[in-house]
């Protein structure tokens, strides 16, 4: 830089510390014509990201006064091809690396901001993840949700990207493989072509609704952000609370949702509403009718729906003599050929912000035949099992739920704690891998944990849960089980035995606060661990399953903090956790 004002040049400064100086600005910013409205800012970045490469970094500093703190730089930086990685304020003398000496004095606050350049890729996931907690570092790379209770840095994960595994199949590695190279070939096509303007105000509507969510991490002292007049999430059942009101009330505002129109019934916009795959049945048909939520126009939409029906199409089409899962590759397979041909947002993102919805054990084998929905899209699974591909960083577990009748009549509520006679509670069939050993541990083997195939004639399941103190819940053929709701509704803590499964809702909800997680190994002790358990405790847990029951119970109309709204919002974090470059 030239020395104007209070800049002075450091070239020797910066080659000393390795640094290259790519481009000279001379500016003067007291008199500059477009100091006030940022425009000059957004010159900079032009300059400075002219022979950059691909994936390397801009490094900018400047005050946080007036008039710096009105300029929405992150969109500036945006325009021109870079997003923002990094934002953290700081004191010149608290970091010896920073070398511009401002007229200001040396006790000045200044933002020190990180782009990087977009690379290849038409999208991005952050490569760490961000928790909800009360405090958090302001040196985070990115905004990220990630799902609680599980290991996001799994041992499959590609170095190469973010969203993809490594499989030891060679086969699924293949699959991975060849959708890299889509990526990089539909890149390079795009360069050099008219940026998508409407795509880019979308992403940058995105963008506030993240700066909002990481200052509710920071700063909680805003009453306005507080006032609700349904309901304000409060207490230990959330990973934060504070931080997930401001989330769903921006959900609320902003969040729209293209249904593809296309398809016929039965097997699409409409799915079971009884027996155990109501979740499925019951989302699509809400989403129907969900006029706040849903848009006409797909250029303002922020997700596109794929409403086909995994159990419709088994249900219809799938031989069970022949067994041919295929069915489910070539009615999937048509329907993505037919909306991608049709209409350009499949394309434009190859599915990443386009999501299915399915509660059949066979929902993650379904999208299978379509390598982009499998990889890319957002999938809503109940069967949200890690050790079969389920992402958490991009896919959304949902709560399994077995209407019987098709509504909740008399599932809900149940005795007071001083009715509760039964310590533990389950009955259901032999199947999976983790019932077997809680059979030979406890069937029929202790009259405080009531272990049954079958419940005994003249006894009713849903009464036993009603007064049980604890409800078990085992993982079956897959890993997940209806029994988990069950419990809640019948206001019974519930105890979770299961591996590798990411529980619903869990990058929300703090389920130590209202549940028992128990592992295959300790069902031996099952007893131990229940009766071990404090009596202010339970009474804590069994007040938090009462506070979290409004979050998975079925309405209709939808009502809010709901199940039908909760499954909206874990779509809502993964669409926030998705940067698509237009």
């Amino acid at each position: 830089m030239d020395k104007h004002g209070s800049s002075e040049p450091h070239s020797e400064e910066l080659e000393i510390l390795g640094r290259q100086l790519l481009h000279e600005v001379d500016v003067y910013m007291k008199t500059h014509k477009t100091r006030t409205d940022g425009e000059l800012i957004e010159r900079v970045f032009s300059f400075l990201k002219v022979g950059s490469t691909l994936g390397g970094e801009v490094h900018v500093t400047h005050r946080v006064g007036d008039p710096y703190n009105t300029w929405d730089v992150e969109k500036l930086a945006c325009n021109v091809g870079l997003h923002l990685k990094e934002k953290v304020e700081f004191r010149q003398s608290e970091d010896s690396g920073y070398h511009n000496k401002r007229g200001s004095g040396i006790n000045a606050f200044v933002a020190a901001i990180t782009y990087s350049s977009k690379g290849s890729s038409l999208f991005s996931l952050p490569s760490s993840s961000w928790a909800w907690t009360t405090s958090i570092g302001t040196s985070s790379s990115s905004f990220s949700i990630s799902s609680f209770g599980i290991n996001t840095s799994s041992p499959w994960r590609n170095p190469r990207t973010a969203l993809y595994p490594t499989f030891a199949s060679e086969k699924m590695n293949r699959a991975v493989s060849n959708l890299v190279k889509d990526l990089n070939t539909e890149s390079v096509l795009r360069r050099g072509k008219e940026r998508d303007e409407k795509l880019e105000r979308t992403e940058a509507g995105l963008a506030r609704a993240r700066a909002l969510i990481r200052d509710a991490t920071i700063d909680q002292s805003s009453s306005s952000s507080r006032q609700d007049p349904d309901y304000i999430p409060r207490g230990d059942i959330y990973r934060n609370a504070f931080v997930f009101h401001r989330s769903y009330v921006l959900m609320e505002h902003l969040f729209k949702i293209f249904v593809y129109e296309e398809g016929d019934l039965p097997l699409f916009h409409n799915g079971p509403c009884k027996d155990i795959y109501s979740t499925e049945g019951i989302f699509l048909s809400l989403m129907e009718t969900a006029t706040h939520f849903r848009t006409r126009d797909p250029e303002e939409a922020h997700v596109y729906f794929l409403p086909f029906s995994v159990v419709m199409i088994l249900e219809h089409l799938f031989d069970p003599i022949i067994r041919d899962k295929a069915v489910l590759g070539r009615v999937i397979g048509d329907y993505v050929h037919t909306i991608s041909t049709k209409y350009p947002y499949w394309n434009r993102s190859l599915g990443a912000d386009h999501f299915m919805l399915s509660c059949h054990d066979w929902g993650p084998r379904a999208t299978w035949y379509v390598h982009e929905l499998y990889f890319t899209s957002i999938r809503a699974l109940c069967n949200a099992n890690i050790s079969e591909f389920f992402n958490p960083r991009k896919d959304a577990s949902i709560p399994d739920i077995n209407l019987r009748t098709g509504d909740t009549t008399g599932l809900i509520g149940g005795m007071p704690l001083s009715n509760r006679t039964v310590l533990a509670f389950f009955a259901g069939q032999l199947h999976g891998r983790i019932r077997p050993a809680l059979f030979q541990h406890w069937k029929d083997k202790d009259e405080d944990i009531r272990v049954y195939e079958k419940v005994p004639e003249g006894v009713s399941y849903e009464e036993m849960m009603k007064k049980s103190k604890y409800c078990i819940c085992p993982s079956g053929y897959e890993v997940a089980t209806p029994r988990i709701v069950e419990a809640i509704y019948a206001e019974c803590v519930p105890v979770l035995i299961s591996q590798h499964y990411v529980i619903p809702f869990s990058d929300v909800l703090n389920w130590d606060a209202f549940s028992i997680q128990v592992s295959l190994s300790e069902i031996p002790n099952l007893k131990e661990i229940l009766m071990g358990t404090p009596e202010d405790k339970y009474v804590r847990m069994h007040e938090g399953v009462k506070q979290v029951q409004r979050h998975f119970l079925v309405n209709d109309p939808p009502k809010r903090y709901d199940v039908f709204h909760m499954i909206l919002h874990s779509i809502w974090l993964r669409r926030l956790n998705l940067q698509i470059y237009g």
